[in-house]
């Protein structure tokens, strides 16, 4: 066994530092919650205006490609988490040089490559949707007969966005991808029909411990996320199905920290993956007032090697993205709702923000409050016609 004063030389203790690098809005509350309890913040980031680096005791500025300003960061830090799985794998292992970064690389080089992903998830036999692997249009017209319409072409690198996709409906549509064809390797990958896309946030520790965050009913409006539910109303076997798929997957991951594993849910009660997140996810803001514990805290502790509480639902709980178009009419709410809670990320005026925030509805159950949530008339539902399947965004910016 060993002694107390070899754990300790392990743990991270009030006063450590850790380093924030990434772009996205989950920076800010990470950066808080890491100063709440004890520890003193750098961030890196390209933008010295951005919140992350406001919250942090200290901003380094630098681009992604800068190794000297990285190494700089690094040996300041006693660990580095990234905040995003839009940082490139590359720049983790770069880091890991010169500190210790607990999620690692690993996850993010097989997450961020969607061959990658699927060879991951294809060799534990877990349930994908059918794709073919695509490096010239005649290669579409072979694959099409298998995969079927409609299907999505995607390059096999993420973070493109969908400017490098292409929704294939019919067989007129597949000349639509000369244009990008030949810019690199792409998925062409059949549309799933599903009734509801469902999240589950994982808090892994150094041993391999899993903490399951209740289920999460994801709704995406506009390739953005829209509103995360919890806890969404299953059915006993479709809950045990989806902890057992995350607990493979989870396990195979050599990762310390919070990831998301997302499944689409068919009709017929069939589940697929649809990706995985190794880093924090914007599904789990809900957990701020939906259990005992948040997101952000449980990741501080598993990289801390801090002990972990069990994960206890407290209230059912809606989480809405706000955007700008909904400020003007929120004014009402903000006087006149007691359950509603805010958050804004308040980045700077020059960046262009699609969610400049998002809001929390506490009820009795899901259901009373997505009804005060409609309501308002606020979010009235709008057509996602057109919208391409299986693929959604989780941008702040455009």
């Amino acid at each position: 066994m060993e002694s107390s004063d070899k754990m300790e030389e392990k743990a991270l203790f009030p006063g450590s530092t850790i380093g924030i690098i990434g772009e996205s809005s989950n920076g800010i509350m990470l950066a808080e919650a890491a100063k709440k309890m004890g520890f003193k913040v750098i961030a890196y980031n390209s933008d010295e205006a951005a919140p992350t680096m406001q919250e942090a005791d200290l901003g380094v500025v630098g681009s992604l490609h800068s190794k000297a300003k990285l190494q700089d960061f690094a040996e300041r830090c006693d660990l580095v988490t990234y905040e995003s799985d839009k940082v490139s794998s590359d720049v983790i292992e770069a880091i890991g040089q010169y500190t210790k970064v607990p999620q690692g690389s690993e996850p993010l080089e097989i997450t961020q490559d969607r061959l990658l992903e699927r060879a991951f998830l294809e060799q534990m036999n877990i349930n994908i949707a059918p794709y073919a692997t695509i490096v010239s249009l005649d290669d579409i017209y072979q694959a099409i007969g298998s995969i079927g319409y409609p299907c999505v072409l995607k390059p096999i690198q993420k973070g493109f966005g969908r400017k490098r996709q292409q929704v294939i409906n019919r067989q007129s549509d597949i000349a639509k991808c000369a244009d990008i064809i030949d810019l690199g390797t792409y998925v062409l990958e059949a549309w799933i029909p599903y009734e509801k896309e469902l999240s589950v946030i994982i808090g892994k520790e150094f041993d391999g411990k899993l903490n399951f965050f209740p289920i999460v009913e994801n709704i995406y409006r506009d390739h953005h996320l829209f509103q995360s539910i919890t806890k969404s109303q299953l059915e006993a076997d479709v809950q045990a199905e989806v902890h057992r798929i995350a607990t493979e997957i989870a396990t195979q991951l050599d990762y310390v920290g919070v990831l998301e594993i997302a499944f689409f849910l068919t009709k017929s009660g069939s589940l697929y993956v649809k990706r995985i997140v190794p880093a924090l996810h914007k599904a789990g803001f809900v957990f701020e007032k939906a259990t005992n514990i948040s997101m952000f805290e449980l990741h501080l502790r598993a990289l801390s090697r801090m002990p972990i509480p069990q994960v206890r639902f407290v209230q059912p709980t809606v989480m809405v993205a706000i955007k700008n178009e909904d400020l003007e009419p929120l004014r009402t709410q903000w006087v006149l709702k007691d359950n509603w809670f805010y958050r804004f990320y308040r980045y700077p005026q020059t960046k262009r923000m699609v969610n400049p925030g998002y809001l929390l509805v506490l009820a009795e159950t899901t259901t009373a409050a997505i009804h005060q949530i409609e309501a308002t008339n606020i979010w009235s539902d709008t057509s996602t016609e057109g919208e391409e399947p299986n693929e959604t965004v989780d941008e702040d910016t455009q």
